[in-house]
């Protein structure tokens, strides 16, 4: 695979499995995250992380919140990138689930990285991904996505707002990866965004970053 200088990092698409067949099979501590604050996948994953429990059974390498390479990139992950893809040229970027076994990247793609270590890996934590709410939790992953956008910000609130006014969390009565989507893309707002126009939105960012495995997050982001 040969990549030039100027193309963007190759989204390596690997995904943990309960099959050994499968290779990347789940193991205590045969993977390791690389996660930069800076990042809102990274603060994503960090979050999901946390929830579950996994310090010890998935453990975390932090990144300088600055990427330390001309191309936007970590050099410090330039070995499992070169590791990977043969000649790569490209940026080396967070986030990155790595095979320690291996040396080699299974995954860059946030979604399937935090998926899958709520799936395969045993914790004590809440279910985030429960059963048949796959598609309403895509819905809002969709809809907070949007959130970066001036013009639809506004809608993205009421819609929230909407839904928390009805029920404790974004999905029911269970903090689910729904409120982690709603978290991440909130926090990072300017407080300027922070009206008092919608009074249950708000009120549940606060509840959840008062939660321990969530609001720790805020410290590790840069100013």
């Amino acid at each position: 695979m040969s990549v030039s200088p100027l193309a963007p990092a190759p989204a390596f698409r690997g995904r943990i499995g309960r099959d050994p067949r499968s290779g990347h099979y789940a193991v205590p501590r045969r993977y390791r995250l690389h996660l930069s604050p800076a990042h809102p996948d990274c603060l994503r994953i960090a979050v999901v992380h946390s929830l579950l429990g996994l310090d010890e059974i998935c453990p975390v390498t932090l990144l300088d919140p600055v990427p330390d390479c001309p191309d936007g990139g970590h050099s410090a992950l330039r070995p499992l990138y070169e590791a990977s893809a043969h000649h790569y040229r490209g940026a080396a970027v967070a986030p990155v689930l790595s095979d320690v076994w291996s040396g080699r990247i299974v995954s860059t793609h946030a979604p399937d990285i935090m998926r899958d270590l709520a799936r395969y890996f045993t914790s004590a934590g809440p279910v985030l991904y429960p059963r048949g709410a796959e598609a309403e939790i895509e819905a809002v992953e969709l809809l907070c996505a949007r959130a970066t956008d001036p013009a639809a910000l506004p809608d993205v609130l009421d819609r929230l707002d909407g839904r928390l006014s009805l029920r404790p969390y974004v999905l029911g009565d269970r903090l689910t990866a729904a409120d982690v989507e709603v978290w991440v893309a909130l926090s990072r707002l300017e407080p300027a965004h922070r009206t008092a126009g919608h009074p249950a939105l708000w009120s549940h960012v606060r509840r959840l970053t008062a939660h321990p495995a969530i609001g720790r997050h805020l410290e590790t982001r840069p100013n």
